[in-house]
């Protein structure tokens, strides 16, 4: 039987979850993109969204973002909902991604400086010193952010995501395209970062390899709904498969022999 999870107040024991979604809606037109999706992230806790092209994670990210408005449900950061207060629910948020890259025209410390200044970020120069050390950067300071690989433009990216100590840490294939040394060290440093307790994180991949290694559950979406959800490790044998790759296969190929359970 496909697990479900609706959240009915957003709060995970005494404490509000980090991200809180329920009834999510998005339509263009007669086509729901996102079709009443709920779930929650938790404080330290990695949540994989996945699901083939299409199946409406990327939409599900930028309404989180406030780029895109939803048709209809509710989004929560903190407890803070977005649709009241946009720019304190925001505030708690950031987001990379591989195909978003940063100005390359711009060096390492001016980027940083650039979307600190827009963060808000207080003590900003003692803060750009920080994520120069944790993400080994300090070489590449006074680099042109374009010039670098991309193994280094990926940890500048994630350098940028943690500028604003951000509760809700959004990762849309955060480690596409890396070689896998340097995909192993990010996902070690996005590990620590959530096993902090004080952030969640929201994972994108096609990567069910790196998905089962880093995140604690995984929601799989289908035609906008999440038809799936549960531990990585364990999921696939619940639904007859061995694999987690063999689980999405199904997922993007038969859907509905999954909801069907």
């Amino acid at each position: 039987m496909a697990l479900r999870h609706e959240p009915a107040c957003g709060y995970i024991g005494e404490m509000p979850s980090i991200l809180s979604i329920a009834s999510l809606r998005k339509e263009y037109g007669r086509k729901a993109a996102v079709d009443g999706v709920s779930f929650e992230v938790g404080r330290g806790e990695i949540v994989g969204l996945l699901g083939p092209n299409g199946a409406g994670k990327t939409t599900t990210i930028n309404m989180i973002l406030g780029v895109l408005e939803p048709s209809g449900g509710s989004i929560r950061i903190e407890g803070i909902d977005i649709a009241q207060n946009r720019t304190q629910a925001l505030s708690r948020t950031n987001f990379a991604a591989v195909y978003a890259p940063l100005p390359g025209n711009l060096t390492v410390v001016q980027n940083l400086r650039v979307f600190g200044l827009l963060y808000g970020v207080k003590r900003l120069s003692r803060r750009i010193e920080e994520l120069l050390n944790q993400f080994s950067l300090h070489e590449f300071r006074d680099s042109k952010c374009g010039v670098l690989s991309s193994g280094e433009q990926t940890r500048v990216g994630l350098a940028k995501a943690m500028l604003n100590h951000p509760t809700l840490l959004l990762l849309d294939e955060p480690t596409a395209s890396l070689d896998p040394s340097t995909a192993r060290d990010i996902r070690a440093r996005i590990r620590d970062i959530a096993a902090q307790d004080t952030s969640g994180v929201l994972w994108t991949s096609h990567n069910m390899y790196e998905v089962e290694e880093v995140c604690d559950r995984v929601l799989f979406l289908s035609r906008g709904k999440i038809i799936l959800e549960g531990d990585p490790k364990t999921l696939p044998r619940e639904h007859g498969k061995e694999t987690l790759e063999e689980l999405f296969i199904t997922v993007a190929r038969e859907p509905l022999t999954l909801e069907a359970r």
